[in-house]
């Protein structure tokens, strides 16, 4: 923190979404899209005199310099634009590792600063891998200061909401979550600061924080939002500007604030119909308010993505998730189904607290394929159960004893694609195998095949009896699951990932 801004010239910051460790289900969508955070955070940023400012997404990263493995080259980004502050998102655990490799090399180039969940959470273990700010909280408003302060001479040390290290100690200046007071204030978001990229799915938002509480989450906090109207005028500005079609809705709980959310939808259906594409996130029992399902649907939502978690009762209350009847969960899932494609995500394997309840691998996968039987979503993610920092999962698994150590499940694995604890009732390999199979018996290839063309050559008849929606449903989702085959076979087969059972079984024989 010692560097000092030259002001007498214009400086730039350049903001870093880093990439995965892992090619996964998100890799193809993360594509189109990119993460809303850093984009508010950097928008902020450019309102700051003196200041450029430019995002790189290295998930959504197309025409700039590559190194030799593929990934932007920061050694010739910083030759070509020599940036005088890097601004890291952390928000995913799996990608921090890549953020300590990036940081090693901007330190002694630039301030760095980090924010997000995992920074949060981890102030010291970041600050202490070449960061020299950690934001904690909203960082719309802070991130002004702190330019403004790097370009002083005492830095940014007595900013409210940071960690930074002082003299080798970490000190974070109350309050320990800097909150903004009102999102209507925020600005809309400045795509065109994303430098060699391309979006077409447009992620927004108007929430944040979160009042469900689930075990395996670390979103807390009481939850804020602005209003429809200003969510809407965001939408407006950029079909506007960017002549944007396809939404991505970031909210985890779209129903959070019924009256605004249907205020908004009802001013996107007034105003632009169903022209409009939106995915959305919400809660299972939210199709309990007709209201909202009906202007949804008139507002042009296609994909709602459900946390279902699990359809095991036991599991289901040790999340903390808030329902436990697996019947009522397929009563409303068929309200949501006749209406929009569903994206149905779930957790396998979820570690129970009563030790006293025993449920076998066998058991749990005849459960989930009976209600994916009977669910009939268009498509599913089925993930392991992630001991994230900061979550009350994380604490109680530490307490047992069961989180394997960084050396051997290092953060990178932590993506959902990888056994991150001593499972249940069954051994690493078969915990490890067992969302993959049931991935690989919904994206069925051989059920492809057939309903594929079926629906080709009934389409004409098809389109009379039920229309074009529902046909393009069916033909869409068989063309997904086809595509869904070879990236989870492909994922199967991965050397490194048979290599990596296999050291956590040497790890568990030596009774570890």
């Amino acid at each position: 923190m010692e560097r000092k801004i030259n002001t007498d010239k214009w400086s730039l910051i350049r903001f870093i979404i880093p990439a995965f460790p892992e090619v996964n289900i998100f890799s193809r969508q993360a594509k189109k899209t990119t993460a809303l955070g850093p984009i508010m955070v950097a928008t902020a940023a450019s309102k700051a005199w003196r200041w450029h400012v430019e995002v790189i997404d290295e998930n959504n990263y197309r025409d700039g310099p590559r190194d030799s493995q593929g990934l932007p080259d920061h050694e010739m980004l910083q030759e070509r634009s020599p940036a005088d502050v890097v601004g890291f998102y952390c928000g995913l655990t799996s990608t921090i590792e890549r953020v300590w490799q990036l940081a090693e090399f901007y330190h002694e180039k630039a301030q760095t600063i980090a924010g997000g969940w995992h920074a949060h959470y981890c102030p010291e273990e970041t600050l202490r891998h070449n960061i020299d700010v950690v934001v904690h909280g909203d960082g719309e408003i802070v991130i002004q200061k702190i330019l403004t302060a790097f370009e002083q001479e005492e830095g940014p040390g007595n900013i409210p909401g940071i960690s930074f290290l002082d003299k080798g100690e970490v000190k974070t200046n109350p309050p320990n979550i800097f909150e903004i007071p009102d999102l209507n204030a925020l600005p809309y978001p400045d795509f065109g600061l994303l430098k060699y990229a391309k979006v077409s799915i447009y992620p927004v938002g108007r929430t944040r924080g979160c009042r469900m509480n689930c075990e395996f989450c670390s979103i807390k906090g009481k939850p804020r939002w602005s209003t429809g109207e200003h969510l809407f005028k965001t939408v407006e500005w950029l079909v506007a500007t960017r002549s944007a079609r396809y939404f991505f809705i970031v909210d985890d709980r779209l129903e959070e604030d019924i009256v605004g959310t249907v205020d908004f939808f009802r001013r996107v259906a007034e105003r632009y119909g169903n022209r409009l594409a939106f995915t959305v996130q919400t809660r299972l029992e939210a199709a309990k308010n007709t209201e909202l399902l009906r202007i949804m649907k008139r507002a042009g939502v296609r994909v709602v993505c459900i946390g279902y978690e699990s359809v095991i009762e036991a599991e289901l209350r040790a999340m903390n998730k808030g329902y436990l009847s697996i019947a009522q969960m397929l009563e409303w899932t068929k309200i949501w189904r006749q209406l929009f494609r569903i994206h149905a995500m779930f957790i396998f394997g979820y570690p129970l607290k009563d030790r006293g309840i025993s449920i076998s691998p066998k058991e749990m996968l005849k459960a989930f394929r009976i209600f994916l039987g009977k669910a009939r979503p268009d498509t599913t993610q089925i993930l392991h159960p992630i001991p994230l920092v900061g979550t009350d999962l994380r604490k109680r698994l530490e307490e047992e004893g069961r989180i394997y150590p960084q050396e051997l499940v290092p953060w990178s694995k932590y993506d959902g694609s990888f056994v991150c604890f001593q499972p249940d009732n069954m051994t690493p390999r078969e915990f490890q195998e067992a969302s993959m199979k049931l991935m690989g018996r919904f994206y069925s290839l051989l059920l492809s095949l057939i309903n594929i063309p079926l629906r080709t050559i009934a389409f004409p008849i098809d389109y009379l009896f039920r229309g074009w929606e529902s046909w393009h449903r069916g033909w869409w989702r068989n063309i997904v699951r086809f595509g869904g085959h070879f990236l989870i076979r492909k994922w199967r087969k991965r050397q490194d990932v048979k290599l990596f059972i296999e050291k956590l079984e040497k790890y568990q024989s030596q009774g570890k």
